[in-house]
């Protein structure tokens, strides 16, 4: 079994605490079936492509980053995940708390992946970089085609309401230490409440990454999203294919029935990407 990367060093105060669903992602892009089909979709070949984007470093993005467990998952595993050891890591999340908190994730776990293979003799050639933990709205600042891997474990509880963006002062990490308890404690709340709150059906914000898809992969991209048993997920599949060119397919499971929050990952990319 391969490591959870460890997250002791981050305050859960402001940012979603890894459970089920963060565990069941590792599961999925670990499983021998995806990890085998992530190895062949971003093989090095040995022989000039047409396009050689096919050819270069994947970039990897998870958008909502949280802890960045998932994320730090991904890039110490990425031989097993990815049949390399060369790909570039970015997160992304409107929290800055959770930006920092990813940086340290992700350099944690890459460099407890290369002190192991130093202490047993293995030969470790990783060379995973992580670019940057931006806080940013989803993919918003990224630019169009330049995603290779984009993972989305979103907000995805239904609510009445899905709650606003922060604002830059909200984000400002030494903002906190001038407030009152009562203060603190409804902004930690507030910030809590953007882990989990995803208004009608709980995909208000999970739809915005949806549409934003066909226009942030690259040719070869692929997304893995997650999504709850009331988000309709079959509904949302058929919807994605209905776009014309696009697959999407459930690739993991929780394999248990808990009321509606059973869960699911969903595997979306181009059909004709070689």
């Amino acid at each position: 079994m391969l490591p959870t990367p460890d997250t002791s060093h981050v305050s859960f105060d402001t940012i979603y605490e890894p459970a089920e669903d963060s565990y069941l992602f590792l599961d999925t892009l670990s499983s021998e079936s995806e990890s085998k089909w992530l190895s062949e979709r971003f093989k090095k070949s040995t022989s000039p492509s047409p396009d050689s984007s096919f050819n270069s470093v994947p970039l990897v993005v998870e958008a909502g980053t949280g802890s960045g467990v998932v994320l730090a998952f991904a890039a110490a595993q990425s031989q097993h995940i990815f049949g390399r050891q060369d790909i570039l890591t970015l997160g992304i999340d409107v929290n800055r708390n959770a930006c920092i908190a990813t940086r340290e994730t992700v350099a944690s776990a890459i460099k407890t992946v290369q002190k192991e293979s130093s202490t047993s003799g293995a030969n470790s050639n990783l060379h995973t970089v992580h670019a940057s933990s931006i806080t940013s709205d989803l993919c918003t600042a990224l630019r169009p085609g330049s995603v290779d891997v984009l993972l989305f474990n979103p907000p995805y509880v239904p609510t009445e309401e899905l709650p606003r963006l922060p604002t830059e002062s909200e984000n400002d990490p030494t903002a906190s230490q001038s407030m009152s308890r009562s203060a603190k404690f409804e902004s930690d709340s507030y910030f809590l409440s953007l882990t989990y709150a995803g208004g009608a059906d709980g995909m208000e914000t999970t739809n915005r990454l949806l549409e934003a898809i066909p226009g942030i992969l690259s040719a070869r991209g692929v997304a893995y999203v997650l999504l709850c048993k009331q988000n309709r997920p079959e509904e949302v599949k058929e919807c994605i294919r209905a776009w014309g060119g696009w697959n999407a397919e459930t690739v993991g499971s929780s394999g248990m029935q808990a009321g509606w929050e059973k869960l699911v990952i969903v595997r979306i990319w181009r059909q004709d990407a070689s």
